[in-house]
C-alpha cells in the first residue's frame, strides 16, 4: 500500500500523527514504514526532510515504490500511533530553494532557448546546469525579473495531469513522462514536471542571488541562493564590506573602490622597496669584489630577494656566494657560483647537517635550514 503523502496536500503542514505500518533494523538504525506522512522523501534534486517520530530523530527518508521510507535512530512500537514533527527551518529552505530555481530555470529557458540539464541542492548553494552559453551581464538581468516575479507575489499552481490533458501542456522536462504528471506552474515564469515541494506564493520565495556563472560541459553552470540563504549571504557581504570600510575609512559602498586605491599604493611601495633591495645589494656585492667565498647573514627576507643577493654577490666575489636571512633557528638560503660550478654535492651534506631542504642546479641552489648561525658559520668554517 503506497504512503499517503501529505506534504503534496499541506506543504505547510509541520506536525502529523499516524500509524506504524513496519519498523525493521536498518544500516544506520531502523527502516519506518507509516500509514501517512509529512516527511519528504529525498528525489528529484531536493534533499529529504529531517524531525522525529515521538521524539526520536528522523536522520533519512526515501521512497521505494511509493512507499515512503524513514530512517530513524530507534525502533518504534508497530501498530502505534506516532507524532511526527518536521524540521521546519531545513523544509521551509528547501522549499524556497526549489521554487527560486524554477522561476529562474523558467526565466533562463525561455529567454534563450536552452535547456536545464543539472541541479543540485546542496547544503550550502544551488547549482544549475544549462546547455546555452549565458554571460554574467545577462545572468544579472535575470536576477533583476526573478525577484520582479517575486515581488509581484504570484499564486504557485500545482495539478496532476495525464494523457491527452498532459500532452496539451507546454512544460519542461528532462524525460518523457506517463500517467499522473505533477505540473508545477509559476504563471507568466514557468512550467515544469516536478516531484518536490513548493512555497505557495512566489514572495514567499523572499529573494532570489546568483554567486557565479562558469563554463560547463557543453554549456554553464550557475550557483544561485534563495530566501533566508540569500539574505544570510548578502548580510554576511554587506557585514564585511562595512569592517573594510572601517579599516579603509570609507562608507561600506565604497570599500572595493578604496581597496583599489590601496592595491595600487602597495604596488607602488613594492617597487620602492625592490629599488631600495637592488641598491643594497649592488652595494653588498661591491663590499666582496675579489674576496673569494663570502658568507652572508641577513634579518629575514622573501625567498626571491635572498636569491637576488646571493646571485649578485656571486657574480663579484670569485668565489661561493652564501646568502642566509632569517632568525630563531630558522633561514631561507641561496647558494650561488658565477662561474656555473656544480654545488650539488654541497648542499647535500649542508641539508644533512643543517636540518635543510632545497636544491639546484648549474651552480645556483635555495632552499631552508633549521638551525642557528653559530651552527652554520661552523659548517663552511669546515667546508
Amino acid at each position: 500500500m503506497e504512503t499517503e503523502k501529505l506534504f503534496y496536500k499541506d506543504p505547510f503542514l509541520t506536525e502529523f500523527t499516524a500509524t506504524v505500518l513496519d519498523c525493521q533494523p536498518g544500516k544506520n538504525g531502523y527502516i519506518v514504514t507509516l500509514d501517512r506522512t509529512a516527511f519528504y522523501p529525498e528525489g528529484g534534486g531536493q534533499p529529504a526532510d529531517h524531525g522525529t517520530l515521538d521524539g526520536i530523530a528522523v536522520t533519512d527518508v526515501h521512497e521505494k515504490s511509493g512507499v515512503v521510507l524513514h530512517n530513524v535512530e530507534a525502533a518504534v512500537e508497530i501498530g502505534k500511533t506516532v507524532v511526527g514533527s518536521i524540521d521546519w527551518a531545513r523544509r521551509f529552505d528547501h522549499m524556497q530553494q526549489h521554487s527560486g530555481e524554477h522561476i529562474c530555470s523558467g526565466l533562463i529557458c525561455e529567454r534563450f532557448h536552452c535547456d536545464n540539464v543539472g541541479f543540485h541542492m546542496g547544503a550550502d548553494i544551488v547549482t544549475i546546469d544549462f546547455n546555452a552559453d549565458i554571460s554574467w551581464e545577462a545572468l544579472l538581468e535575470i536576477e533583476a525579473a526573478a525577484n520582479q516575479y517575486i515581488y509581484e507575489d504570484h499564486p504557485i499552481d500545482i495539478q496532476l495531469h495525464r494523457g491527452a490533458e498532459l500532452e496539451a501542456i507546454d512544460y519542461r522536462s528532462k524525460k518523457p513522462l506517463e500517467g499522473d504528471v505533477r505540473i508545477v506552474t509559476f504563471p507568466g515564469a514557468d512550467c515544469c514536471a516536478c516531484c518536490g515541494t513548493h512555497v505557495l506564493r512566489s514572495g514567499q520565495v523572499g529573494l532570489v542571488k546568483f554567486l557565479s556563472v562558469q563554463k560547463f560541459r557543453e554549456g554553464v553552470r550557475i550557483e544561485l541562493l534563495c530566501g533566508k540563504r540569500a539574505l544570510d549571504y548578502l548580510s554576511r557581504t554587506w557585514a564585511q564590506a562595512r569592517d573594510i570600510g572601517q579599516n579603509l575609512s570609507v562608507k561600506p559602498v565604497d570599500a572595493g573602490a578604496a581597496v583599489e586605491r590601496l592595491k595600487g599604493e602597495l604596488a607602488e611601495t613594492k617597487a620602492r622597496c625592490a629599488a631600495l633591495e637592488e641598491a643594497v645589494f649592488a652595494a653588498d656585492a661591491r663590499e666582496y669584489t675579489g674576496k673569494g667565498d663570502a658568507l652572508l647573514f641577513r634579518p629575514a627576507m622573501k625567498p626571491d630577494s635572498v636569491r637576488r643577493l646571493a646571485d649578485a654577490v656571486s657574480k663579484t666575489c670569485g668565489g661561493l656566494a652564501a646568502v642566509f636571512a632569517g632568525e630563531n633557528g630558522y633561514f631561507h638560503y641561496a647558494l650561488g657560483r658565477a662561474d656555473g660550478t656544480d654545488i650539488s654535492a654541497l648542499v647535500k651534506t649542508m641539508n644533512a647537517a643543517l636540518h635543510g631542504r632545497g636544491g639546484g642546479r648549474n651552480g645556483f641552489a635555495q632552499g631552508s635550514v633549521e638551525a642557528e648561525q653559530g651552527a652554520i658559520e661552523a659548517f663552511f668554517k669546515e667546508k
